[in-house]
């Protein structure tokens, strides 16, 4: 029997190689007058952006445009909506990684609003936003965050005390996620790398979530497919567009199954961590998969046998080798063995690179949560799964 779920809104989807080169048209559905965030060489690095602008310029659309350095905070955010209050857009559109699209979305989220948008942040905040904005459109030039696609805009504060929090509500889906593998095609190797360890680990954390459900699986194992077959191929070469257009396929589901069933333990730590250092994400997630897959296993052995997760990560293996023939302890143990190898062949730094330290495991541990993750860990499993990883 399927169980009941519920499934969120999802923007319209403009997939293809090429089709930025609609976007004026796209824009034009809103007004004239767009508010262009993007990142702070992503932009330039693309191929398109000469041609897009002078798109604009030919169709009339007059464009301002801001940068994000980083991950936006909500004091970037209440600075581009103070700027902009005298000279409303039509639209907001983002085109860059997921910094970018958060920043968009949370600043389309708040160009009619008089408060901080630290108000209505989660856990920081003490209101809830009414869900009113300005049409948003999302362009990502990295395959990895999804953000394309889901209902939250991530904001943060590094430091002793910082925060990753998000900025919520239904509304906030953009109107358009327009994906074009061919804006991914100058990311560097490494960026590539952990976005797309990024969009595999969401993917992951999906299906075997406890919040998890029929659609929400069969989207999550086409994208874990496709990553399967792709993401060493567009670390390895970035003119690969096959490779590339099976990597932004990826990281669109990837947005769209963590919009409906959630994360676990690896994003939980990322948060953390992310709140303490200047790290990027998709670095946290992607050292941290393999660790904290095998450790859910050991303990989903330990305590339930027959668990609905362990068969899971049987199929699983099965997907990632290609083969039928073994037992199901076998392909569990060769998903997380595929982990390591990937791990260690796309080069993931260890986080001592970003200034941890031994003293750090246990602040981290204890400020973190294993989210829908299929076994609930303990702080002491935290600490397991970061030092295997320091």
């Amino acid at each position: 029997m399927v169980e009941s779920f519920n499934f969120s809104r999802l923007p319209v989807i403009v997939f293809g190689n090429g089709k930025i080169s609609g976007l004026p048209g796209l824009i034009r559905r809103y007004g004239q007058t767009v508010l262009l965030v993007t990142g702070k060489r992503s932009f330039e690095r693309t191929a398109l952006s000469d041609i897009l602008l002078e798109g604009f310029e030919r169709e009339k659309i007059k464009t301002r445009r801001i940068t994000v350095a980083g991950e936006p905070s909500p004091e970037l955010v209440d600075e581009v909506v103070a700027k902009a209050a005298d000279n409303p857009a039509d639209v907001v559109v983002s085109i860059g990684g997921g910094s970018v699209m958060d920043a968009g979305k949370a600043i389309s989220a708040m160009l009619d609003r008089k408060e901080s948008v630290r108000v209505f942040l989660e856990v920081v905040g003490d209101r809830e936003h009414p869900g009113t904005k300005i049409p948003f459109i999302a362009i990502p030039t990295t395959a990895g965050t999804g953000s394309e696609a889901t209902k939250n805009a991530v904001l943060s504060s590094v430091g002793p005390h910082g925060f990753k929090r998000s900025l919520r509500h239904d509304n906030f889906v953009p109107e358009i996620a327009l994906v074009d593998p061919e804006l991914t095609r100058e990311c560097p190797p490494d960026i590539t790398a952990a976005s797309g360890m990024d969009c595999f680990t969401q993917l992951t954390e999906a299906y075997l979530s406890t919040r998890a459900n029929e659609y929400t699986d069969a989207l999550a194992l086409a994208g874990i497919k496709a990553v399967k077959e792709s993401l060493r191929r567009a670390c390895a070469d970035g003119d690969d567009m096959e490779a590339r257009s099976g990597m932004a396929f990826a990281a669109l589901t990837s947005g769209i199954c963590l919009a409906n069933a959630g994360l676990g333990a690896v994003h939980g730590i990322a948060g953390t961590t992310g709140a303490m250092f200047n790290i990027p994400h998709g670095v946290v997630c992607g050292t941290l998969m393999a660790a904290a897959n095998e450790v859910t296993v050991r303990e989903l052995r330990n305590s339930d046998k027959e668990s609905g997760a362990l068969r899971k990560y049987s199929i699983l293996g099965r997907l990632v080798t290609g083969k039928e023939r073994g037992t199901d302890e076998y392909f569990q143990d060769t998903f997380i063995q595929y982990l390591h190898l990937l791990t260690e062949s796309l080069e993931l730094p260890r986080l001592r690179q970003y200034g941890l330290t031994q003293g750090d495991i246990i602040t981290i541990s204890t400020a973190t949560d294993s989210k829908n993750n299929p076994v609930r860990f303990s702080t002491q499993h935290f600490q397991e799964i970061i030092t295997q990883r320091l």
